[in-house]
């Protein structure tokens, strides 16, 4: 990419920039032993770009301009193309292409993750922990975007995180959706997540329906753990055309509903969670989603978390917090909800995983 940049375009440098796992900073992809500085998300041109994802251009010394284009696949974001041209009064009339360049990337990127671990390495500007490691790698992404829907997710603490998790999977007229609270701490919680997350996606992928995908799973974890643990989820498949919504609710994970500028929390008949008991039926419950809601799913770390003063960030914080976020998009807005419960606890390192998913409905 560096050298057709610059023998087609000029190019003076380029750098690409993947976000780190905390989406704090933006990582260099550098060619070693070369290394330059991350830059950070929330205050830097680079970072105007991540965050908007639209292309931003800076003016450099030596009459030059560098422009920063989001590097982003089917709404997952990756991360940024920096690339610093003459300006010569054409830098500009150029950023089309380059942004068509910079989406092309991407997709390169994603494919050339099955065989390298460069770009994997450029996310993390820490270690992560073994357990944080298996939870990541089960991810599908942190956004996604469709004329449908947008989704945006975010784990916390990036760097070591335990149970929590969610997955997604859409096809032409549906989108399947879990959010999942796995009870334990390190490896033993990600074990347990591993092995709930691909009974699940076993049964999704031999075509069985929610409420069956979820009598699989709960088989397989009690085969496995024989009650001794057990994982919570809320599960949701939509149909694409009505907005209607299939849902079972397996234990702790909340959704709150934002429409017409109202926040609300949407309860579902509560239901065992999976590999509690031995075969357990679960019951489909009815949903339906309107063009304009916005959807927050959290985990108990975040709806259970309490200030200092004893109040459960669940019964006010977290509808402000919804409310103060309302203008952002999909993806910005679990990042946001984070950093707010962060001021909340009191304290930087939380006690429980937290998990934010949200998901802004547009229908067709």
């Amino acid at each position: 990419m560096r050298r057709v940049l610059a023998e087609e375009y000029a190019a003076e440098s380029v750098e690409l920039f993947m976000a780190d796992y905390g989406l704090t900073v933006l990582q260099p992809v550098s060619v070693l032993p070369s290394t330059t500085e991350p830059v950070s998300v929330h205050n830097s041109p680079a970072g105007r770009a991540f965050g908007a994802q639209e292309p931003f251009l800076e003016e450099v010394d030596g009459g030059s301009v560098r422009v920063h284009l989001p590097v982003t696949v089917r709404g997952d974001r990756l991360g940024v193309l920096s690339v610093t041209l003459r300006d010569d009064g054409g830098a500009r009339d150029l950023v089309g292409e380059l942004a068509d360049i910079a989406e092309v990337l991407g997709h390169e990127v994603v494919v050339a993750e099955r065989d390298t671990d460069v770009y994997l390495q450029a996310r993390r500007k820490d270690r992560l922990t073994l357990a944080a490691e298996m939870q990541w790698q089960l991810l599908p992404g942190r956004s996604c975007s469709r004329p449908e829907y947008e989704l945006g997710a975010q784990l916390e603490p990036a760097y070591a995180i335990f149970g929590d998790n969610f997955d997604w999977s859409a096809t032409a007229d549906r989108l399947m959706l879990y959010v999942t609270n796995g009870m334990g701490e390190g490896i033993e919680a990600s074990l347990l997540t591993n092995l709930a997350i691909n009974a699940l996606r076993n049964a999704r992928r031999a075509g069985l329906d929610i409420e069956d995908q979820a009598a699989l799973a709960d088989q397989a974890v009690y085969a496995h753990y024989q009650g001794r643990r057990y994982l919570s989820v809320l599960m949701l498949e939509f149909d694409l055309a009505t907005g209607r919504a299939k849902v079972v609710d397996a234990g702790s994970p909340q959704l709150l509903c934002l429409r017409d500028g109202v926040v609300e929390h949407v309860a579902f008949e509560a239901q065992l969670p999976l590999g509690m008991f031995e075969e357990t039926d679960y019951v489909v419950q009815d949903f339906l989603v309107r063009p304009g809601d916005r959807l927050v799913f959290v985990s108990d770390g975040v709806h259970a978390a309490a200030s200092p003063k004893g109040e459960v960030y669940g019964d006010t914080a977290l509808a402000r917090a919804i409310q103060s976020t309302r203008l952002l998009p999909a993806a910005e807005v679990p990042r946001a909800i984070l950093r707010e419960l962060t001021g909340h606890r009191g304290r930087s390192v939380p006690k429980d995983d937290a998990l934010v998913v949200c998901l802004d409905w547009r229908g067709r």
